[in-house]
């Protein structure tokens, strides 16, 4: 793309929200929830990491925000994000620029065997040209050749967003409903992979988690729970405290401040799958379940976010389907 655009697209998007994204929302008595909705030529989120369904940017339960906005600057020009003195947080790069609860198929389809030229494809993105380089790179601004067929149906307490793509021999129906629980503060993400291609499909997928939780900082107000006792997890910055399956923060992070962990000690059933975040301040918390088992626990953390992202494992044959289920049940103490 031409310097002109990126200049021309960041002093459009220099606030988050300046634009009027396509959008919708949806509520239950308990719980509010605004979301982006996938549009390949005005949709908030039409890079080439996250899946494009799905993105909730605000979420409210009991005068808790849970999901909002975490970075105060878009830059296409960042490979990811940085933190910025003048706007006293963080600027994000394209791929990088989503919020909420968004998920990411790490593992894409095809991209070895797919000539320089030819194209691959991301699950719930689209089809990408491949360029000249050794291997997949998330941060890589690729083309996007076929977004696909999206639609999204809206009702009072739910969306379905379907994506339908084919190419290279894999093909696939993707369905995701963002669900409200009738009565609960209660979030489901349903998720359904149809393969309706000639090629197996196996990949991976994680949930980012964006977690804002009322604007606090990311510091020992804190605290992450896992059902397991936690090993080997070691901290890039020295910041992060483990306590058997407790995960807490010794100060808070400042600046561009980055912790990472990997995270090991979970077993091959779901019942590891459930993660609790909650902040000791405000009393807001959210326990997330799942009903497929872990594949990988990464937590990655900075000043305005702390993310839990579990992946699951994701395959199906031609003709087969794979489903899973990721719940939200927020709280306040």
């Amino acid at each position: 793309m031409k310097k002109s655009y990126f200049v021309l697209l960041l002093l459009t998007l220099t606030v988050w929200g300046a634009v009027d994204y396509p959008k919708t929302e949806i509520g239950n008595g308990l719980i509010q929830a605004k979301l982006y909705l996938p549009d390949a030529r005005n949709g908030f989120y039409r890079s080439t990491r996250f899946d494009w369904a799905g993105t909730i940017y605000e979420l409210q339960y009991k005068g808790h925000t849970f999901f909002a906005p975490w970075v105060r600057q878009h830059d296409p020009e960042l490979r990811d994000v940085e933190y910025r003195a003048a706007l006293n947080g963080f600027a994000a790069g394209t791929r990088s620029a989503n919020i909420g609860p968004v998920e990411e198929f790490s593992l894409p389809l095809g991209y070895d065997q797919a000539a320089v030229g030819g194209t691959f494809i991301k699950v719930g993105v689209g089809a990408l040209r491949k360029p000249e380089e050794p291997k997949y790179q998330w941060a890589t601004p690729y083309e996007l050749v076929d977004p696909g067929q999206w639609t999204a149906r809206s009702g009072p307490d739910s969306v379905e967003f379907t994506q339908k793509l084919a190419g290279g021999g894999f093909a696939y129906t993707y369905r995701k409903t963002v669900r409200l629980t009738p009565g609960k503060p209660e979030l489901v993400l349903e998720h359904s992979l149809q393969n309706t291609g000639q090629k197996p499909i196996d990949t991976l997928v994680y949930n980012h988690n964006f977690l804002t939780m009322d604007d606090q900082p990311t510091g020992p107000d804190f605290s992450i729970r896992l059902p397991f006792e936690i090993k080997d997890a070691v901290d890039n910055l020295g910041v992060v405290r483990i306590r058997g399956k407790e995960i807490g923060y010794s100060r808070e992070l400042e600046k561009d401040e980055r912790s990472m962990i990997q995270v090991s000690g979970f077993g091959a059933t779901a019942a590891d799958y459930d993660i609790r975040v909650e902040n000791r301040r405000t009393g807001a918390g959210v326990r997330i379940t799942a009903d497929r088992p872990l594949a990988r626990l990464v937590v990655w953390s900075v000043r305005p976010t702390r993310c839990p992202e579990p992946f699951i494992r994701v395959a199906a044959d031609p003709g087969k389907e794979f489903t899973w289920r990721i719940t939200y049940e927020f709280y306040a103490r």
